[in-house]
């Protein structure tokens, strides 16, 4: 009887340790943030671009793998030398940030239902592959707006 309250008790003790654990794991996860997101008021009506910075203060890097928006399909794209080229995943990684500028990688916005106009909101949402998604509104700016900071 003494041995199997003995093995009882370190069996649950390996247990609460492997809890532990993982609790550490999770402060290490991605910690995603959004900032200085807008969108200049498009030129088509069925094109238009995107542009935010996602800070990740976590320990572990995170994948974004998709956005969403009511206003029509969005797709990441990255620019490479004169290039534009859409991409199924960008990361955003540990402890630093992504950012999607003029030039850069970017959301297209594609099959637009409707042209946004400078003053509106465009709402989207932002899916990780091992992060929960963040909605984010991003404001309509003039077509020539050159942010000073950040992009």
């Amino acid at each position: 009887m003494r041995s199997r309250t003995a093995l009882t008790a370190l069996l649950l003790t390996g247990s609460l340790a492997l809890a532990g654990c993982g609790a550490d794991a999770d402060d290490a996860a991605a910690a995603l943030s959004v900032s200085s997101a807008y969108m200049p008021q498009p030129v088509s009506d069925s094109m238009a671009a995107g542009f935010l910075t996602i800070a990740n203060t976590g320990g572990r890097a995170a994948q974004l793998t998709s956005v969403t928006s009511d206003i029509g399909e969005v797709t990441l794209h990255e620019t490479v030398g004169q290039r534009m080229q859409e991409v199924s995943k960008v990361p955003v990684p540990a402890n630093g940030q992504l950012v999607f500028k003029s030039g850069g990688s970017h959301l297209m916005f594609e099959k637009l239902k409707r042209k946004p106009r400078q003053g509106e909101t465009v709402s989207v949402k932002l899916h990780f592959a091992a992060a929960e998604p963040v909605t984010v509104d991003m404001p309509v700016k003039p077509a020539t707006y050159n942010p000073k900071t950040g992009h």
